[in-house]
C-alpha cells in the first residue's frame, strides 16, 4: 500500500504545496488503487485519466515556480455523476443520458479547481440521484469496501466508497433526502449536507430543486471543513444561492465544546432501530458529553410525518424536473418511431429505470388535477410544520443528535426488493431536506458484522460552525478518523 494514502487530504495538499510530494505522485497512488480494485467495487462511472494528469502537471508547474496553489493542492477527488462537467461526460447514472457531455462545468468543482484539487473522475450514483443503494445505476452497482455483499448506501454510494477505499482522497456528492450522509455512514467516512443555498447548484443536475444540496465526503472533520469552504459561495447563476461571510469553517475546530448543548430526541431511538446502532450513537453521545457538551433528552414531533411529506414533494418536483428529457434536444432518442408523442413514450420507456418511472409517477399523481390539494399541499404544510417544530429545538439546542440509518449496509439486492423498505431507511435524514438544514454523518464504530455506523448531528441554518466543532472533538477524543485506513482493517479489500 502506497504510503500517501494513509494521509488526510490537508496532509496532503501541505506536502504537495512544500514540494515534498509531486502531485502526480498523488494520482500514482489513486489510480493504482483504482486498477486494483474498481473491478470489485465499481466507484466510477467515467474516469479521467488525462485530465487529472494534465491538472497536476499545470498545478505543479504553478509550485515550481512558487505561486499560490490552494488548500487543496494536488488533491485527488471524485464529482459525483450528476454535478455537470465541461467535456467531460455526466450521465446521472442513466441510459438516457448515457453519451451526454456537458458545455458547461458546475460552480463547485470550479471551486474546487481554484482550490487546487484534482479531478479525477465521475462517481456512481443511484440513477438520477433517486434510491438509497446505488443499485438502481444503469451502469451497475457499487460495493460497500467493508463487505462487497453490501451496499455502499446511496445516491452518493460511489463517492462514499471510493473516499473509503482509497480510490480517491474525497469527494462531492449531492443529498435531497440524505443522499450524502447515509451513505458516508455505511462506508465509515465523513459526509455532510450544508445548509441550503451555500453551495451553488449550478450545473447540478436537479432531482428535487427545494431539496437538493451538494456537499463534501472525506476521510474526516478537517478535510470535511476545509472542502465545505473551498466550495462554498455566493452565484448570481443559482437564484436560492445565499451571499454568506462565515464560511471559515476550519476556524471552527479550534473551538471546544463546553457550552454546547445537545438534544436528543426519543423519537429516533423507538421501534426499527438496530440496538447495535442505537448502542454506538448513545456512546457517541456520552463522549461528546465527557468533551463538555450538555446532553438532553426531547420530544421531536412530527418525525412520523417526515417520510410521505418528503417522497410526495420530491417526486413531485423530479416529475417537473425530469419532463426535459425527452429526446429531442439531447440525450438518448429512441429509434423506429412514427410520430412526436411516440417518440416522447418510448424515448423515456427505455430511457428511465424502474425507481425513476416510479418516482416519476407519483409526482405527476400528485400533481394532477383533483390530487393536487390533497397531496402536494398537504405535503408543502407538513413541511413548514417540521421546520417549526426545528425552531422550537434550536431555540434550546446548539445541535440535534441520533442516528443516520435505522441499520448498518444491508445486502445487495435486499432493498430493491422492497422499494417502501428503501424509502422507511431514509427517515432520520429527510426531516434536514425538508428544513434546509445542514447535517453531518461522522464514524462512531462498528457492529457485530465490521460494518460501519456513523451518528448523526444537525443544527439550525448556517450553523455548520457548530457541527463540525462537535464531530471534530468527538473525532479527536476517539480517534475514529478514516483516514483512508478503516476500510484496510477488517474490510473486505
Amino acid at each position: 500500500m502506497n504510503e500517501l494514502l494513509r494521509l488526510s487530504a490537508v496532509q496532503l495538499a501541505s506536502l504537495i504545496r512544500t514540494g515534498e510530494v509531486r502531485a502526480k505522485e498523488a494520482l500514482d497512488a489513486v489510480f493504482q488503487e483504482i486498477d486494483e480494485k474498481e473491478e470489485s467495487l465499481h466507484c466510477y462511472v467515467t474516469i479521467d485519466r488525462e485530465g487529472a494528469y494534465a491538472q497536476a502537471s499545470a498545478l505543479q508547474e504553478k509550485i515550481d515556480r512558487k505561486k499560490e496553489a490552494g488548500p487543496l493542492a494536488g488533491v485527488p477527488i471524485a464529482v459525483k455523476d450528476n454535478i455537470c462537467t465541461q467535456g467531460l461526460r455526466t450521465t446521472c447514472s442513466s441510459k438516457i443520458l448515457e453519451h451526454f457531455i456537458p458545455p458547461y462545468t458546475a460552480e463547485a468543482v470550479l471551486r474546487l479547481r481554484q482550490a487546487g484539487g484534482i479531478l479525477i473522475g465521475k462517481a456512481n450514483m443511484d440513477e438520477f440521484a433517486m434510491g438509497s443503494t446505488t443499485e438502481t445505476s444503469y451502469f451497475g452497482a457499487t460495493h460497500n469496501p467493508y463487505d462487497l455483499g453490501r451496499v455502499p448506501g446511496g445516491s452518493s454510494g460511489g463517492s462514499a466508497a471510493a473516499v473509503a477505499a482509497g480510490e480517491s482522497f474525497a469527494a462531492l456528492g449531492s443529498d435531497t433526502g440524505g443522499s450524502i450522509r447515509q451513505p458516508a455512514s455505511f462506508c465509515g467516512v465523513v459526509g455532510m449536507k450544508p445548509t441550503y443555498g451555500t453551495v451553488s447548484r449550478y450545473g447540478l443536475v436537479a432531482y428535487g430543486s427545494s431539496l437538493d444540496q451538494i456537499g463534501p465526503l472525506t476521510k474526516n472533520v478537517e478535510d470535511c471543513a476545509v472542502l465545505l469552504e473551498a466550495i462554498s459561495s455566493y452565484d448570481r447563476k443559482d437564484s436560492t444561492s445565499v451571499a454568506r461571510t462565515d464560511t471559515d469553517f476550519p476556524a471552527a475546530l479550534l473551538e471546544g465544546l463546553h457550552g454546547m448543548r445537545i438534544g436528543i430526541p426519543r423519537d429516533y431511538f423507538g421501534e426499527g432501530l438496530d440496538p447495535e446502532v442505537a448502542s454506538a450513537v448513545r456512546e457517541a453521545a456520552d463522549v461528546l458529553k465527557a468533551q463538555g457538551a450538555s446532553l438532553e433528552e426531547f420530544d421531536l414531533s412530527l418525525v412520523d410525518y417526515a417520510i410521505p411529506a418528503y417522497y410526495t414533494i420530491a417526486s413531485a418536483e423530479a416529475s417537473s424536473n425530469l419532463e426535459r428529457f425527452d429526446g429531442v434536444k439531447y440525450g438518448y432518442r429512441a429509434r423506429d418511431c412514427e410520430d412526436l408523442h411516440q417518440m416522447y413514450k418510448k424515448t423515456r420507456t427505455e430511457g428511465f429505470g424502474p425507481e425513476v418511472k416510479r418516482r416519476i409517477l407519483l409526482g405527476t399523481f400528485v400533481l394532477s388535477s383533483g390530487y393536487y390539494d390533497a397531496y402536494y399541499l398537504k405535503a408543502l404544510r407538513v413541511k413548514a410544520l417540521i421546520k417549526r417544530a426545528f425552531n422550537q429545538a434550536f431555540s434550546r439546542f446548539d445541535c440535534i443528535l441520533g442516528p443516520v440509518a435505522p441499520s448498518t449496509a444491508p445486502l445487495l439486492g435486499e432493498s430493491l426488493a422492497d422499494p417502501l423498505k428503501m424509502y422507511l431507511g431514509d427517515i432520520y435524514t429527510i426531516a434536514a431536506n425538508l428544513a434546509g438544514l445542514p447535517a453531518i454523518s461522522v464514524p462512531c464504530g462498528k457492529d457485530s458484522k465490521g460494518l460501519p455506523i456513523g451518528f448523526q448531528l444537525t443544527a439550525d441554518c448556517f450553523q455548520e460552525k457548530k457541527l463540525l466543532r462537535a464531530a471534530y472533538q468527538y473525532e479527536k477524543a476517539t480517534a475514529c478518523a478514516c483516514g483512508g485506513e478503516a476500510f484496510r482493517k477488517g474490510g473486505a479489500l
